[in-house]
């Protein structure tokens, strides 16, 4: 699978299958975030936690009066700045709460963008991931070695997976969003291999 195949496939997806792959997408992500918060003592993964089974509540019962706004208001003050931690977990801790911001604007919005906005974040996280570990072990982390990094492999091939689970749920409901979040927890890591 290319990485442009999966782009396709997921422009391809509705509005509420993005939306789905969306959120599972940041499952992987979230316990990025948790680790750097525990790390740092910034933060709270439990806020982004609720807010992320908010979000799924919502597009399961998409008339629901949840308030995302308030969601956003209670995430924004919990995402880091960069130039407050001199450690590489800033990034992915970053790009989880940035991933699960642009879900919840896209729901807001009913913006299915910001739905393939998670999936490149995703992807970007990986990627920034690998080049600072091939920096630190002094290889070259050219965009070749990155793309054949079996890192980057494997979330590309996780991306396709969760597509092909995604179309294949047909109505989403509450049963196959179950299904959905114990598929993308099964292998027991977060996108950029960390161990959950």
């Amino acid at each position: 699978m290319t990485k442009a195949n999966n782009f396709q496939r997921i422009r391809e997806l509705n509005y509420l299958q993005k939306a789905v792959l969306a959120s599972a997408l940041i499952e992987r992500m979230l316990p990025n975030y948790g680790l750097f918060s525990e790390a740092t003592g910034f933060g709270d993964e439990v806020i982004l936690r609720n807010a992320l089974n908010v979000c799924w509540e919502k597009i399961l019962l998409p008339k629901s009066k949840i308030d995302l706004e308030k969601q956003v208001e209670k995430i924004e003050p919990h995402v880091p700045e960069l130039a407050d931690f001199d450690m590489f977990g800033t990034y992915p801790a970053i790009d989880a709460a940035t991933s699960l911001l642009s879900l919840m604007h896209g729901l807001l919005a009913q913006d299915e963008q910001e739905f393939v906005n998670v999936s490149k974040i995703s992807q970007a996280t990986v990627a920034r991931f690998i080049e600072y570990q091939m920096t630190v072990e002094g290889d070259v982390a050219d965009n070749k070695a990155v793309r054949e990094h079996p890192l980057m492999k494997y979330e590309i091939e996780v991306l396709g997976e969760l597509i092909d689970f995604v179309e294949a749920m047909g109505r989403i409901t509450a049963e196959n969003v179950k299904a959905l979040k114990k598929h993308v927890l099964a292998d027991g890591q977060t996108n950029i291999g960390l161990a959950l």
